[in-house]
């Protein structure tokens, strides 16, 4: 079967192409620095760096900056909305990836726990109503590849959806996300709604994705649960809990 995750290489080529996924989606902001109010990308970096400094390093110098801008201004929430970007690129620059993994380090996880610090405050002052551009680059930040934490990203990704117009793509994303959250209703909403915003010939397409996202949540659900069951033992019950107690 197509989609059967059940060997470890097909789930990996699962992530792989929801992390392509998220980085196309990425791109342009960590490129351009798409967004009026927090310009200003890796490319701006590359050319205002004068060609010989380290690409880390200019990032560090924007996250100084921004750094001071809240202290400054602790009440201006594009000061913050700047401060969780910058955040967020320097964690992705430099030894905060292991190209050879696709995945954050411990320097660039230690990074994005920052970057999620000053996305908390932004999102407070922006009376829930955060940039779209900071927001994509935080569901980056909670994926797996980073902080794990899967609710978080889902919020994100609303905040997303909330800003732009409504197309299937992004509500395929909205759905592999909530359905690795263990947010099976609104991962069963957002497939709803990405197949009626799908032109008909392209839906099949749609569904595949979608079928696939649901079992790749599927399948990480089941390996945690036999991860922490003995073989031959009560699945039911945990040690030292109450008898009466309910899962």
């Amino acid at each position: 079967m197509l989609f059967d995750l059940r060997g470890r290489g097909r789930r990996r080529a699962v992530q792989a192409i929801y992390l392509s996924l998220a980085i196309l989606m990425g791109g342009g902001l960590v490129l351009f620095g798409v967004g009026g109010a927090t310009s200003g990308g890796l490319l701006d970096a590359f050319k205002s760096s004068s060609g010989t400094a380290n690409v880390s390093d200019v990032f560090q110098k924007r996250v100084t900056a921004a750094e001071a801008a809240v202290r400054a201004h602790p009440a201006d929430a594009k000061a913050w909305g700047n401060l969780t970007r910058v955040r967020y690129l320097s964690a992705s620059s430099g030894d905060g990836i292991d190209q050879n993994q696709g995945v954050f380090t411990d320097k660039g996880k230690a990074r994005l726990r920052a970057a999620s610090t000053a996305w908390d405050k932004y999102v407070s002052l922006s009376n829930g109503q955060p940039s779209d551009q900071v927001a994509t680059l935080m569901v980056q930040a909670f994926s797996s590849v980073g902080l794990n934490e899967p609710d978080k990203a889902v919020s994100a990704m609303e905040d997303v959806i909330a800003k732009r117009q409504a197309t299937g793509p992004l509500y395929v994303q909205l759905a592999a996300l909530a359905y690795e959250a263990g947010q099976t209703r609104k991962a069963e909403l957002a497939s709803t709604k990405a197949l009626a915003l799908t032109p008909k010939d392209s839906r099949e397409q749609i569904k595949a994705q979608l079928d696939a996202a649901r079992q790749a949540a599927s399948a990480t659900i089941d390996q945690g649960a036999g991860a922490t069951t003995t073989p031959g033992a009560s699945a039911t019950t945990t040690p030292a809990a109450p008898a009466t107690t309910t899962p």
